[in-house]
């Protein structure tokens, strides 16, 4: 077994497969740094690999496969015998894939919009666009909290991969409290998890120091 993670750790996505790592003690990923901002990302070997020249990717011997989402569930699957994060039951999977996709398709879109053009097209400021996405991520995240996680009273891989993008939202929009005290919460409890501290704080800070760098 040769597993290599392709990363750049200020990135969320990459941060959630970290959280994955160390919640699930896989052990024996060779990490290689793959520095996006450079553009070390459309090399031809790389593009070979991953078309869509993404990070995070996984390579394990000789299969390939990208996306944080699809590379977590692939790695507790395969590299782990505990379901606690990712459970069989298919109700509760259902609802966690639903969390995951929620993830893809709303609370990542809601940060490309407000930090692309920050890193990539010069702007100095976030678009009222992407304030807008922000805060309807925000609600629909404060609505979903009905129990102490995003799914249940058990931390799940739900959590994990969602938390890694809220906590970089926060770092745009702190979240207010008042208006969002679920949603507060859940951050502060995932803050405290040791996961958290050791996958996502590092990368996090790189995130942050890389915005204001670029924020006026």
């Amino acid at each position: 077994m040769v597993l290599t993670l392709y990363k750049l750790d200020a990135s969320p996505p990459v941060r959630s497969v970290y959280m994955v790592i160390n919640a699930a003690n896989i052990s024996g990923i060779r990490f290689v740094n793959v520095n996006t901002l450079e553009g070390e990302q459309l090399t031809e070997a790389y593009l070979k690999m991953n078309p869509q020249h993404t990070v995070p990717m996984l390579k394990d011997d000789d299969f390939v496969v990208w996306d944080s989402h699809a590379i977590s569930v692939y790695l507790l699957t395969k590299y782990t015998d505990d379901d606690s994060l990712y459970p069989i039951e298919h109700k509760k999977r259902a609802l966690i894939d639903q969390r995951l996709h929620f993830d893809s398709g709303v609370l990542f879109v809601a940060l490309r919009a407000a930090v692309n053009p920050v890193l990539f097209w010069g702007e100095s400021s976030i678009t009222p666009d992407a304030l807008m996405k922000i805060k309807t991520a925000y609600e629909l995240t404060d609505k979903f909290l009905t129990d102490k996680w995003l799914v249940g009273d058990e931390i799940t891989l739900a959590d994990i991969c969602c938390v890694a993008t809220i906590s970089s939202l926060n770092e745009l929009v702190p979240i207010d409290s008042n208006l969002y005290p679920n949603l507060s919460q859940w951050l502060e409890r995932c803050e405290d998890e040791e996961f958290y501290k050791k996958g996502n704080q590092p990368g996090l800070e790189q995130f942050s120091a890389l915005l204001k760098s670029k924020l006026s």
